[in-house]
């Protein structure tokens, strides 16, 4: 085996560790009552900023551990029968702070957390607008935390969103677009601008 053969597969069991502690680790937060979200988040943050510290390549493994942390959260959800909603804030915030804390790509890592988690959400059968908004939340209070442009982050999140919602169904988009409105406050216009207009809007209802 070639010494870049070793580190690629070094880099992937990394990543797959980083889901499985973070499926663990929810678990364990989702079964508790008090500082649920502070642990879930900080579960988050340091798992994905050790996995690529490890694996030595930001930029190349960042949406890979992204990917995996929210299969990890979404098993959690499966196991403890609950939780994805609540979780997803924490989850949400804990992976652009993690990507962050070690120089990542912040506006990819948003765009994946929250195609994943609508996706994800869609599989188990959770409340996908709920799980959407906690998401973007979580997204747009990390931007803020770490001095990031949060009009670029609420677009790319937005659109993100809007995508993941048309794979999944015609009704999912628009759960997604009525609470995104709400859970980017203060940056309506971005939303206005990134979120598809219907057909039926305006002074008169469009055609049936």
């Amino acid at each position: 085996m070639s010494p870049e053969e070793t580190t690629t597969r070094g880099a992937g069991e990394m990543i797959s560790k980083a889901g499985a502690a973070v499926k663990d680790g929810v678990i364990g937060g989702l079964k508790g009552i008090y500082e649920i979200e502070s642990q879930i988040f900080s579960l988050v943050r340091n798992t994905v900023s050790d996995a690529l510290k490890t694996t030595g390549t930001v930029a190349g493994e960042a949406l890979n551990v992204t990917r995996d942390v929210l299969k990890g959260t979404i098993k959690a959800s499966e196991e403890v029968g609950t939780g994805l909603v609540q979780s997803a804030k924490s989850v949400a915030k804990g992976l652009i702070m993690g990507v962050h804390d070690v120089g990542g790509d912040i506006l990819s890592t948003a765009k994946q957390a929250i195609m994943g988690a609508i996706k994800g959400a869609a599989e188990v059968g959770a409340d996908v607008g709920q799980v959407a908004r906690n998401t973007a939340e979580g997204i747009l209070e990390a931007a803020k935390e770490v001095g990031a442009n949060v009009a670029e982050v609420a677009k790319v999140t937005v659109n993100g969103a809007i995508e993941a919602a048309g794979s999944v169904g015609t009704s999912t988009v628009k759960a997604v677009k009525d609470v995104l409105v709400g859970a980017v406050e203060g940056v309506k216009e971005v939303v206005g601008a990134a979120l598809p207009k219907s057909r039926g809007s305006g002074s008169s209802p469009g055609p049936s």
